[in-house]
């Protein structure tokens, strides 16, 4: 297969529902990131002060020139303060959120709790 050219390559990264898609418009990423769209999931515990949280990061954080790393889970707090993993996928980051909320014991935001949710 044959590699774009660097200046092809998109630069920023913004969201169509689910599905990242690339731009070289500075303007309209910027305006984007903005805009608050970037959440995939956020569960909090207030009371043990822990936090996990899994966003769109915008900008491809895979440097070994694989595809676009584009979202990310951290946990803040608890036993697992700093843990970090990173997706292609707005799917595999929604099931990496998942596995980090199961590790740091706390509940997932769905309809019933809304308190965990973005937005």
């Amino acid at each position: 297969m044959n590699e774009l050219p660097e200046a092809w390559k998109p630069r920023y990264w913004m969201l169509d529902g689910h599905t990242p898609v690339g731009t070289q418009d500075l303007y309209a990423w910027g305006e984007f990131m903005q805009g608050g769209k970037r959440a995939v999931g956020k569960a909090h515990d207030p009371e043990r002060e822990i936090l996990v949280s899994t966003i769109f990061l915008g900008l491809d954080h895979g440097y070994d020139g694989g595809p676009p790393v584009l979202f990310e889970t951290m946990i803040f707090g608890g036993p697992h303060d700093d843990y970090q993993k990173r997706y292609c996928t707005w799917d595999e980051a929604e099931r990496g959120h998942a596995v980090a909320c199961e590790l740091a014991g706390v509940t997932p935001f769905n309809e019933s709790n809304k308190e965990n949710s973005y937005g």
